[in-house]
């Protein structure tokens, strides 16, 4: 799949998609070209970076993330009158940025669109962090969590 073009009717995903502040939502974008960059610790940290910049304006409540080779799992709740296209594009393009400079290079580096899911009100916020940080044990990147460096979470 080129990773510059949608596949068809992947508009149809965002049909629907509704932001609401004050409701938590899981988010994960890809990188284009699933290049594993954030094993570099570096470049996995402008993307920690990105995320707290958004925390730290009060436009999401950061709740728990990890940055895994090829894309990131974020927990966050809406904050402020800022949709989720909003968010995604703010965190997306200063990631971005801040990557390609670091890199030396220009383009695309993350791929069209991101998946969300709206946590309903009886889900279990901690249940769903402790999924999103284990992502590296189930992917067999660390024995233990301690060991895997670009992961955070609001309970832990």
């Amino acid at each position: 799949m080129n990773p510059k073009r949608l596949p068809p009717h992947s508009k149809d995903l965002r049909k629907g998609r509704v932001s609401e502040r004050g409701r938590a939502y899981h988010l994960r974008a890809s990188l284009a070209d699933n290049r594993p960059l954030f094993t570099d610790f570096q470049l996995g940290r402008e993307v920690v970076q990105a995320m707290r910049a958004l925390h730290e304006r009060g436009e999401v409540e950061s709740l728990a993330f990890v940055v895994m080779p090829t894309h990131l799992h974020w927990l966050v709740v809406l904050t402020a009158d800022r949709g989720l296209d909003e968010v995604m594009q703010s965190l997306k393009g200063a990631a971005a940025r801040r990557i390609n400079q670091r890199l030396g290079r220009t383009g695309v580096l993350w791929q069209d669109g991101y998946f969300d899911h709206a946590l309903r009100r009886d889900e279990d916020l901690r249940a769903v962090a402790r999924y999103i940080v284990g992502n590296p044990l189930r992917a067999g990147l660390v024995q233990h969590l301690g060991d895997y460096p670009l992961w955070d979470a609001k309970w832990l």
